[in-house]
Order: C-alpha cells, then structure tokens, then sequence
C-alpha cells in the first residue's frame, strides 16, 4: 500500500528524465543515420541499374554489328545455307541474334526511366523490326535463285545500313545513359550539400534543445539536493523549525517531505524534552531553594534560645520579628517573582537576624535606588549573595567586615551589586569560581548558591543576563548581577497581601 501511494506522489521519476534526455539527444541522430542510410542504398540500386543497363549495351555495341554483317555476307556469297548456319562455330544465326537483341533490349526498355534513353530503345526495337525484315528479303531471295548482284545489292543497300542504324540507337542509349549517370551524380553532390547543411542546422538546434533540456532536467535535481542541503545543514546547526521547499515531482520531493516529517518530529520531541527538563529543572530549584532554608531556620533558633537564655528577651523578640518578615518574603504565596523591593526587605531581615549571631564581626549597608522597588526580580535572589559574602568573606577575615548592596537602573537593565570587604580570593581561585557558576548547579564542585542564582536568571531571562564575579585577595569579592528591567504586575498588590497576612 505505501508503495503505491509512493508511485502516485512520484510523477516524474529521475530515471524517467533521464531517460527522456537520452531519447530526445539519441531520436534525432539515429533519424538522420536512417535517412542517410535509405538515401545510400538508393542511389546504390539507381546507379548499380544503369551500370548494368550500360553493360548490356555496351556487349552488343562491340560485337552485333560486326558479327551480322559477316554472317549476312558469307550467306548472301554462298558460303553457308540459312539452314546450316547454326552448325558453323565461326558464325551466328541472323535470326537468333535479332532475337536476343530484342529480348535484351526489351527488358532494358521496362527498366529504364531516362527520357532520352527510352527514345533511343523504342528507335532500336524499330530498327531491329526492320532489319529482321531485311534479313527474310534476302533469305528470301536466296531461296528464289536471285542474282549475286542483287542480292549484294540487299546486303549493302539494307541489312549494312540497318546494322549501322541499330549500333548508332545502342552508342547514343549508352550515351544518355552516362548522362543520366552525370545527372544522378549531380543530383547527389547537391544532396550531399543540402543535407551538410540541413545537418549542421539540425545538429545545432537539437544541440541547442537538448542543451535546453538538460539544463533544465539538471535544474529539477540539483536545485531540490542544493535546498536539501541547505535544510539538513540548518537542522543540523539547531534550527529545527526550517522546512524544505522542494516542488518536484520525483523521488527529491519525497526525500524533502521525509525531511520536514523528520524536523517536525524532532522539533516536537525536543520542545517535549525541553519541557520535561524545564519541569525537572524548576523542580530540583525549588528543591534547592527549601534546602537553603532549614539551616538557617536551625541557626536562628538557636540563636533566639541563646538570647533568651541570655536574658535578652527584646532582641529575642526582634530576631523573630525579623525571622517572620524573612520567611513572609521566602513564602510569598508560592510567587516565583517578587519586587527588588520585596527581595529588599528579605536580605535586610536575613542580615539583621544573621547581624544579632555576628555583632562582632558583621557591618552591612543597602543601598538599592527607590527607583528600582517596582521592578521584578526572581525570589531568593540576593539572599545567597549575601550569605556567600558572610560566610565565605567575612567570616574567615577575622575582624570586622562590610557588606554593601547597591542596585541602579542602566538603561533597560537593572545592575545589582553584593560586595565585601572579607578574605577575597587568589586568581587561580577566582577563575575556578568563575567557571564553576556557568554549568548547571547540580554539578558543581564550589559555589553552589551561586551557580544556583545565576542558573535560573540565564533560564529565566536568558543567557545574556546573570552573574559576575571580581575579587582580589585579601581585599574582597564583588559580585554583579544583571537584569532585564521588568515591571512587575504584583507591585500594586504587595500592600494588600501584607494587610491581609496582618
């Protein structure tokens, strides 16, 4: 069954074109050989005729006349009888030579299609007519005892004149007939001539049209494999929504729709995957996200215990106060996106709890643009920064440190900055680092935070957006991130959420 319906889509087969350019270049060519051929073969018969005809003539030419006047002359002086003529070798019977004269003659005469010819052939059958004629007076008078004299007088006054008539009708039917010899050759040399030149014409049109046609057969097969070309490369660079637009009706055309039934297929299952791994992505984020907060969770806990424990119960109360706002923002009703003045709010309650843990070594400021408040910015996404700061920079400097976080607005693009003063990092290290946050974060070896960050910007909002990082050892790290500048649709609710909580 698909075979058939793959012999209907295929209505001009590349075997059938070139089998058609095969014909069209043979047709013409084996034409002119078969008419060249017919017209040899023609000419061969006409002048194979004449030459016989001509041959004939030319035999009786040479010997009647000769050999009737001899036979004629030794009857008429009584050499020989009439009726023992037939037993002399020497000599021939008048008779049977007029008979043979007549019949060659004859047949020559249905043959022969000269004009000129045929006229000098009817004179001979005339003239031997009358020279048999001729030949029975004297026999004739033979028989009747006529005198020598007279009958001397029959064979000079008749039967030599008849002869010599007889010979002049055989030379000049020879002579026209190498005349129409000269004519046939004539007329060949200008055949020839015209059929050079119907040939040459020939030759060059069937050279231009099939000229014509392969350009054109070629055309149907190279135009359709280059466009396939140029499909299958693409496809194979990534570009899977490229079609190919093959318009022939062969075996391309359902090579071309196999083609675009392979891409389409491939375009689905890879949008498929995509999704399926932006599922799991997102999914493992979040993951990852929860894991970031249980240890905090534990560490401000303990903390409250120690500051109750340690009779200081207002800083207890302001630890949770602050715990509650972080984990309010951390929430925020399953959004994904929040404002940077939200993530704002969420990183000073993160330093202010982590600020009552590390009074003695721990300064920050934020300095964020107002400006900037109403942009959207991806949940949890200084909160890392800032810890990575802490506990990477501050903490191992041994002596009092600053955290700065700055944020302006740059063009169509939102510059965020976490900075510190801590430990900084040798440049081996930095370039480690570096490398490390540009793969996906479930491989990375250091950095987790941050590889974690700057994965889900580049998902989010493309590869052109995330992360970068500076730093010099023993003056401290700065890391940037850059945004898209996006308003975000929930600002004007933010209030309501948070009377709501209330």
């Amino acid at each position: 069954m698909k075979e058939k319906q793959q012999e209907q889509k295929v209505k001009y087969s590349i075997k059938m074109k070139m089998t058609l350019l095969a014909v069209m270049a043979a047709v013409p060519f084996l034409a002119v050989i078969i008419y060249l051929m017919v017209a040899l073969l023609e000419y061969r018969n006409v002048y194979n005729s004449i030459v016989s005809n001509m041959t004939v003539a030319n035999s009786y030419n040479l010997n009647f006349k000769e050999e009737m006047d001899e036979s004629l002359y030794k009857l008429v002086v009584g050499y020989i009888a009439f009726d023992d003529i037939g037993q002399d070798e020497s000599l021939k019977d008048p008779y049977l030579m007029i008979d043979e004269l007549r019949s060659e003659f004859g047949k020559l005469m249905k043959i022969t299609t000269d004009a000129e010819s045929r006229v000098w052939l009817q004179s001979l059958l005339r003239n031997i007519d009358t020279l048999e004629d001729r030949v029975d007076d004297i026999r004739e008078s033979l028989e009747n005892g006529g005198s020598y004299d007279e009958n001397i007088k029959m064979l000079e006054n008749n039967i030599y004149i008849m002869t010599e008539l007889v010979q002049d009708d055989i030379q000049y039917y020879i002579y026209y007939q190498t005349k129409s010899i000269e004519h046939l050759t004539n007329r060949l040399n200008e055949q020839v001539g015209e059929f050079t030149l119907f040939c040459v014409g020939l030759v060059a049109f069937m050279s231009v049209v099939v000229l014509l046609v392969t350009i054109a057969i070629v055309r149907s097969i190279i135009k359709p494999l280059q466009e396939l070309y140029r499909v299958t490369g693409e496809i194979a660079g990534g570009n899977l929504q490229v079609r190919s637009e093959v318009k022939s009706h062969d075996e391309i055309k359902e090579l071309s729709d196999s083609v675009n039934d392979m891409a389409e297929n491939i375009e689905t299952l890879v949008e498929k995957i995509k999704e399926d791994e932006g599922k799991m992505r997102r999914a493992d984020l979040r993951l990852l996200q929860e894991q970031i907060n249980p240890h905090f969770l534990y560490n401000t806990l303990d903390t409250i215990v120690w500051l109750i424990e340690g009779n200081s119960p207002e800083k207890a109360v302001g630890m949770v106060v602050s715990l509650s706002e972080f984990f309010r923002l951390v929430l925020s009703r399953g959004r994904e996106y929040i404002t940077i003045e939200e993530e704002e709010l969420h990183i000073r309650s993160y330093l202010e709890i982590q600020q009552v843990r590390y009074h003695d070594i721990l300064d920050y400021t934020i300095n964020i643009a107002p400006e900037l408040y109403e942009y959207k910015i991806l949940k949890l996404t200084l909160q890392p920064l800032v810890e990575n700061s802490l506990y990477h920079g501050i903490k191992y400097k041994r002596a009092r440190g600053m955290i700065t976080v700055t944020g302006s607005l740059l063009g169509d693009k939102i510059c965020l900055e976490v900075a510190d003063n801590g430990v900084g990092m040798e440049k081996e290290e930095l370039e480690s680092l570096r490398r490390e946050i540009q793969k996906p974060c479930q491989e990375t070896e250091q950095g987790f935070g941050l590889a974690n960050v700057n994965e889900r910007i580049r998902m989010n909002f493309g590869a052109e957006y995330g992360m970068t990082i500076d730093s010099e050892k023993g003056k401290g790290t700065r890391v940037r991130i850059i945004l898209p500048a996006h308003h975000s649709d929930r600002a004007g609710e933010r209030k309501t959420e948070q009377n709501d909580e209330v």
